[in-house]
């Protein structure tokens, strides 16, 4: 049986996008790696790029990588906590921003190790940034991070880490907007829903602080109500309201304020004429609620802006790590309370 031979096309170099696009490999270097150190027209970018995409060529990270004398690589532990759909565009904005700079954001899994054990393995895949979210890192696992040859470690959570970056995210901001909007509207007996959810306590607890420091000082009291995310455990806290005596609740998000709202309505409970309800987070779908639902609008940072830290301490790794309290809270009034 005759030998058929399969030609496997040659992976396309520098040297090829070179010859099709008219211009040195130097210039096609310049141009992919997005040097800002050379003045390159557009034209020519234009060029280049098009006969990068034409041949269906893409630099090799490795060697890209010992030209500089570090990766492009920021490393993003997925979240060990569930996050809500804000938290998910900001760290979809952060990814965008960085990909614009020239950065390969690479998402790491959060099975198997954690805390400063985890920083190990992260360290393995020699990034040049690791983006820690929740702070779930310790001094220790910081410098086994920059050993491996990280420029930057920028931890997002409520506490700072010696070494790393921080963005410091208090939620106690949240509660305390939200009590102190619920204390002006009259309120004196105000529940705080508490999820059941395992991990969430990280932005729960300090929501509920948050309300008690609010109502600190005055005769206001706070009831902490702890809640799973379900129909049916809504419905029996619903159904006990009665003997609670509450006359406001900050149902810790707009998803749980939903899910309490709809079972009071059921169980009869008026609102806000027995009881003023407060979310968080300002999703749309709260605003097609009846009542509309009040909400605390929480700010965080721009994910290009974050882009620009990481960006700047990779450029200048020897810098003092920047601090930054990045949380906002607004109250927004609808007709829930």
């Amino acid at each position: 049986m005759p030998t058929v031979m399969v030609q496997i096309p040659n992976t396309p170099t520098s040297t090829d996008v070179a010859r099709l696009a008219g211009v040195s490999r130097a210039t096609v270097s310049y141009v992919l790696n997005n040097t800002s150190a050379v003045r390159i027209s557009e034209s020519t970018r234009r060029r280049v790029h098009e006969a990068a995409r034409e041949l269906g060529y893409v630099p090799h990270a490795a060697a890209r990588s010992l030209r500089a004398g570090h990766s492009r690589t920021v490393l993003m532990p997925t979240p060990t906590i569930p996050v809500g759909s804000l938290y998910s565009r900001f760290l979809g904005e952060l990814q965008s921003a960085l990909g614009g700079l020239d950065y390969t954001v690479v998402q790491y899994g959060t099975a198997g190790p954690r805390g400063d054990e985890a920083a190990r393995a992260w360290a393995e895949l020699r990034p040049v940034a690791v983006l820690v979210p929740g702070a779930d890192i310790g001094p220790q696992g910081v410098a086994v991070l920059k050993r491996a040859g990280a420029r930057a470690v920028v931890t997002l959570g409520p506490r700072r880490v010696d070494g790393a970056h921080a963005l410091l995210m208090d939620h106690t901001a949240v509660g305390h907007c939200a009590g102190t909007h619920l204390l002006a509207r009259g309120r004196r007996r105000i529940g705080v829903v508490v999820p059941g959810e395992a991990g969430l306590e990280v932005f729960s607890r300090p929501r509920l602080a948050g309300v008690r420091r609010a109502a600190h000082g005055t005769d206001a009291a706070v009831t902490e109500l702890p809640l799973p995310y379900t129909e049916e455990a809504a419905a029996e806290l619903a159904a006990r309201w009665p003997r609670l005596g509450l006359d406001a609740v900050f149902a810790y998000n707009d998803e749980y304020a939903m899910l309490l709202m709809r079972a009071l309505q059921d169980e009869g409970v008026g609102v806000p004429g027995d009881v003023a309800v407060v979310g968080a987070d300002d999703l749309m779908l709260g605003r097609l609620l009846r009542p509309r639902l009040s909400t605390v609008r929480v700010e965080l940072p721009s994910g290009q802006d974050l882009a620009e830290l990481v960006d700047r301490a990779v450029r200048d790794p020897g810098g003092d790590p920047e601090v930054r309290e990045v949380l906002g809270a607004t109250l927004v009034r609808r007709a829930s309370s």
